[in-house]
């Protein structure tokens, strides 16, 4: 479990391209990293849609964006075309990255052994200390995308 004013601990996994990327790969920017529990499911898909129709936002205040889950980078190739995502999802399928981060359900649902991320958002500054950090233990619960945005533009 990592907490506000920590370094974010580095990762890395398969982006939809199959190319492994690390958290380091993005040192020197904003990262908001949001993990969801699962692609193609109604929260999960708004959710990655407000981030997605929020780019300008993002990209003015030079941060990128970084979707992670245990789902197959197959799946989360599907799910980024469908959606018109523009912004890097990475597969967390061996679960360690939502485990360091402490944003892991062991059963999810309450069905046992069915893991998933749980939905979290990270905020990471250009020299990887987490600057905001948001776990929801309510899956339907969306995160503030405004108060997100706020803490972004505090880092430049």
């Amino acid at each position: 479990m990592v907490d506000v004013g920590e370094k974010a601990p580095d990762f890395e996994a398969p982006d939809t391209g199959l190319k492994m990327r690390k958290l380091s790969d993005f040192k020197g920017n904003t990262v908001v990293l949001a993990f969801f529990p699962g692609a193609f499911t109604s929260v999960c898909t708004k959710e990655m849609c407000t981030f997605r129709d929020s780019m300008a936002n993002f990209n003015r205040f030079k941060a990128k964006v970084i979707g992670i889950s245990v789902d197959s980078p197959f799946s989360l190739k599907e799910f980024a075309e469908k959606n018109k995502l523009q912004f890097d999802l990475l597969s967390d399928s061996g679960r360690e990255i939502s485990k360091k981060y402490g944003a892991l359900y062991d059963s999810f649902l309450n069905i046992k052994n069915l893991s998933a991320s749980k939905r979290s958002v990270f905020v990471i500054d250009k020299d990887g200390i987490i600057r905001y950090k948001w776990v929801s233990e309510d899956a339907s619960k969306e995160p503030d995308y405004k108060k997100i945005e706020e803490e972004i533009s505090k880092l430049n």
